[in-house]
């Protein structure tokens, strides 16, 4: 599949210049197959000895032949540099992301180049600046959406009972995921359940109790309620690739709340912008519809109890939960990559 993606664009011959649209069968690649393509092609290429500048530019070539695109005379200073695909692109030899003159987008995707003490090639991430936006822990970088979680008497809520309008054609009670689909696949008609079914199978969670791993370890805690909701949904397996939305195949979000502020990071739940997945049925996902799935817990520092479970669409999200102003940063930012980034 990933090499149709090349070929379809070799045979296109549009340059990274110009524009596709998010979610075209043909021409757009996924994320998770975009960093797949540069993994494969990109590992073990040297770029010893090179300048800065010089570094940059030779990586920028290399991805251009890895994804089917012509190679430009010059590379022209575009915001993104990558415009077709919508991505800039970083060579990092440290864990110290630098990202200077502009604010992270949250729908851009960052191309993480990774280089050896060799400068050789050795992994490639690719992020969105939403993804980004929750890695640091510096405070230079501030979560542009919060929320707030008022916890009332019902401990279960579903506070949209249908899908959205663009969704609703192609959701299918009593969808079979256990022989057909896993949680970090891509969603297709007719097996995305819908949303008050989701609903009925995961208001069962609560009351339920897991390991918890410290308040330094969240994304420990989130896997542990990932898992939980992958198998309550009717997964025959656990997976979490740490894209959003959580659970792809079902546009499903997942939340884990032990205080009322809500981080949604540089994504407002209620965008109307495209989300980063192929069309379905010709109809491109938006953020708007994709579902939230917000599980208010208690800890003892031993042990998580999930006290509430409430489930809505991106659209109606703030008609539960009211919307906090933001910061919007205009600045360099310097953001700290965790030890085990690249190792993901």
């Amino acid at each position: 599949m990933t090499r149709d993606y090349v070929e379809a664009i070799r045979a296109s011959r549009l340059t990274i210049y110009d524009p596709i649209e998010i979610g075209d069968l043909a021409l757009w690649i996924p994320t998770p197959e975009l960093e797949g393509i540069l993994n494969e092609a990109l590992a073990g290429i040297s770029l010893t000895g090179l300048p800065i500048r010089t570094r940059s530019k030779v990586a920028k070539v290399h991805v251009c032949k890895a994804l089917g695109y012509p190679v430009p005379p010059s590379f022209r200073k575009t915001q993104p540099r990558f415009v077709g695909q919508l991505f800039d692109t970083y060579v990092q030899k440290s864990n110290n992301l630098q990202v200077w003159n502009e604010q992270l987008s949250a729908t851009r995707r960052y191309v993480i180049i990774r280089t050896d003490e060799s400068d050789v090639i050795c992994r490639v991430k690719v992020v969105t600046g939403d993804e980004l936006a929750t890695l640091d822990t510096t405070g230079t970088l501030t979560q542009k959406y919060q929320a707030r979680l008022v916890p009332k008497e019902a401990k279960t809520e579903l506070v949209a009972d249908v899908d959205t309008d663009r969704l609703q054609p192609f959701v299918q009670a009593g969808a079979n995921l256990a022989e057909t689909v896993s949680p970090v696949d891509h969603p297709c008609a007719k097996l995305i359940l819908p949303i008050a079914e989701a609903f009925d199978r995961l208001r069962g969670l609560v009351g339920k109790s897991f390991r918890d791993a410290g308040h330094d370890q969240e994304r420990n805690r989130g896997a542990a309620l990932h898992e939980l909701v992958c198998r309550e949904l009717g997964y025959a397996d656990y997976r979490d690739d740490g894209r959003f939305p959580d659970v792809r195949q079902q546009l499903l979000e997942v939340k884990l709340q032990t205080s009322p502020t809500i981080d949604l990071g540089l994504v407002c739940p209620n965008s109307e912008a495209p989300l980063d997945v192929p069309k379905v049925a010709g109809q491109q996902i938006r953020h708007c519809d994709v579902r939230y799935a917000i599980f208010y817990a208690a800890t003892d520092g031993a042990t998580v109890t999930l006290t509430h479970f409430y489930l809505t669409t991106g659209q109606r999200f703030f008609d539960r939960f009211p919307q906090f102003q933001g910061k919007v940063l205009n600045k360099k930012l310097q953001i700290p990559l965790p030890a085990s980034f690249f190792a993901e």
